[in-house]
């Protein structure tokens, strides 16, 4: 791998660690290839559960690496014509990143201590779930280098905000900090900086001993959601719904309901499997 990016799989949670601190884990060749790996192995892997993906060093990810932009002569490395393969190399970059993050089967959980900037916004929210602090930080960042967005930022933004706030983070850049991630829902939780470690461990621990098939089904039914009316959505959900109905996971959930006990799901990640 890289040591741009780290990997660990305790306790059936997959954690991916963005791992370039001193910029503030902008996005490197290597980090976006280590990424796409770690997520294409934890998303077939029986070990992992629920996938967490954070940065290192009190930041989640500022995106593409403004440094290496200057050294190079710009995005474009200093040429007066878009490069084609560049265009294609960065399509497979977004589609196996930000794309896998979406479609994952299992869920993801985005763990924000700080700053998320440009191409990390499109990486925390492509997550299914997001937890951040006091010190979270969200900034599109595009527009003050010269850029249009990338890594679905905008896509993401208009359907989590919707399309007039989305236009104004994206046109002028505001910082948007704390609480207001969460009330703008591009967080679930905000907690103190020194409980964030615990907190995303105990949702993502929850969603690792879930029902992994239910899990499954739900987010397929959320992806059809966004761009199919109700009656193809309902239509599409039942075999999803039936199908559920048959796993070893409703049946024992079914027993605890009825013995008023909580429910522990087999096919859930559990302590000695």
């Amino acid at each position: 791998m890289t040591t741009d990016l780290l990997t660990d799989v305790t306790d059936g949670v997959g954690t991916i660690t963005l791992n370039r601190p001193e910029r503030r884990n902008a996005l490197s060749r290597p980090m976006i290839e280590g990424l796409i790996e770690a997520l294409r192995t934890m998303e077939s892997s029986r070990a992992v559960g629920a996938i967490v993906l954070t940065g290192a060093g009190g930041a989640f990810c500022s995106g593409g690496d403004v440094q290496r932009f200057d050294e190079s002569g710009g995005e474009g490395g200093g040429s007066d014509e878009v490069d084609q393969e560049a265009v294609e190399l960065q399509r497979q970059h977004q589609g196996e990143t930000v794309g896998r993050i979406h479609r994952c089967r299992k869920p993801v959980l985005a763990a924000i201590p700080g700053a998320v900037a440009g191409a990390g916004i499109g990486l925390a929210l492509a997550a299914d779930l997001r937890i951040g602090t006091p010190r979270t930080v969200f900034a599109t960042a595009f527009g003050g280098v010269g850029l249009a967005g990338d890594y679905g930022v905008a896509w993401l933004l208009e359907r989590l905000v919707g399309p007039a706030k989305a236009r104004e983070l994206m046109f002028l850049n505001p910082k948007i900090r704390g609480e207001d991630c969460q009330r703008l829902g591009l967080v679930n939780w905000t907690v103190p900086e020194d409980e964030l470690a615990d907190r995303t461990a105990e949702i993502a621990g929850r969603l690792a001993a879930g029902p992994s098939h239910a899990l499954e089904g739900m987010k397929q039914n959320l992806l059809r959601a966004a761009h199919e009316d109700l009656d193809a959505s309902m239509h599409a959900e039942v075999p999803l719904h039936k199908g559920t109905g048959l796993t070893a996971d409703h049946v024992a959930a079914v027993r605890a309901f009825v013995e008023k006990q909580a429910p522990t799901f087999p096919t859930g990640w559990h302590d000695g499997d």
